[in-house]
């Protein structure tokens, strides 16, 4: 082979290389898992208090956070969440879910919405009257992997994510070796979104990396000594660096649209 066609191989592997999403963790190599908590057991929401808008705490009549056969069912049909009793930090969080058929005022003909809010710190319903100020992994049709800062603005809440030049719409879009970029408010989008992504119900990206309505999904949050990475169905779709905070309670919502959750495990990590 000449020397020109090898130099042109060599630079074609290089572009796919970079222009691919890793699926090997960006910070750090595979991390010392020491402890594997089972926030489900299967059976009960127990290690887990419910909080919905208006309601407050622990008072749920419509039963929008059950248990059954193996499986909780968020209905959506009232906003608000479930919270783990603990605090935790540096940990790999693996989340199983599928979306069920049921969408509910205001959202009923919008994406099917919901989401994992890690290092929830303050008091419940701190942001919105609905959840605790966190750092949201989001669980959307068409979105999921987006980060969202779920903070006050200030210094307390923020992340560091590696974006694109160009924007979606207002949003920074993920990108491995793009420009630093932070926020402490609003979102990241995850690498692959659509930039043509409309909040309707069962919308599709070209590029969606979460599987077709009625299949189960597998979600993982590595957080891990300051950043996190994000992972849906074995795919790495968005990473942050310098989140603050860096530890806290871990809630799932409940935003109009019925989901299910088989596995939620979390693999406590050495740095």
């Amino acid at each position: 082979m000449k020397p020109f066609l090898y130099l042109s191989l060599a630079l074609f592997i290089s572009l796919q290389v970079f222009s691919q999403p890793s699926n090997k963790p960006l910070n750090a190599d595979e991390p010392t898992v020491h402890k594997t908590v089972r926030l489900f057991n299967g059976r009960n929401l127990k290690g887990w208090y419910p909080f919905l808008q208006k309601r407050g705490r622990d008072n749920d009549p419509k039963k929008v956070f059950t248990v059954s056969n193996g499986m909780i069912r968020v209905s959506g049909e009232e906003w608000g969440c479930i919270t783990t009793k603990k605090e935790f930090e540096n940990y790999r969080l693996i989340v199983e879910f599928k979306w069920g058929e049921k969408t509910f005022t205001p959202r009923v003909d919008n994406a099917r919405d919901c989401g994992i809010l890690l290092h929830s710190i303050g008091e419940d319903g701190g942001s919105e009257g609905i959840w605790m100020r966190s750092i949201e992994c989001q669980i959307i049709e068409g979105g999921t992997g987006d980060f969202i800062v779920v903070g006050d603005g200030t210094e307390k809440f923020s992340i560091t994510c590696p974006v694109a030049k160009e924007k979606q719409e207002d949003s920074y879009v993920f990108e491995p070796g793009g420009i630093p970029a932070t926020i402490h408010k609003d979102r990241i989008n995850w690498y692959g979104r659509d930039p043509n992504w409309k909040d309707t119900k069962n919308f599709r990206g070209e590029k969606d990396a979460e599987n077709p309505l009625g299949e189960w999904n597998t979600l993982e949050c590595l957080a891990n000594g300051g950043e996190i990475s994000i992972y849906l169905n074995g795919v790495l779709v968005n990473h942050a660096y310098e989140v603050r905070p860096d530890k806290g309670r871990i809630q799932i919502q409940s935003e109009g649209a019925e989901i299910y959750f088989r596995r939620v495990d979390l693999q406590l990590i050495s740095k």
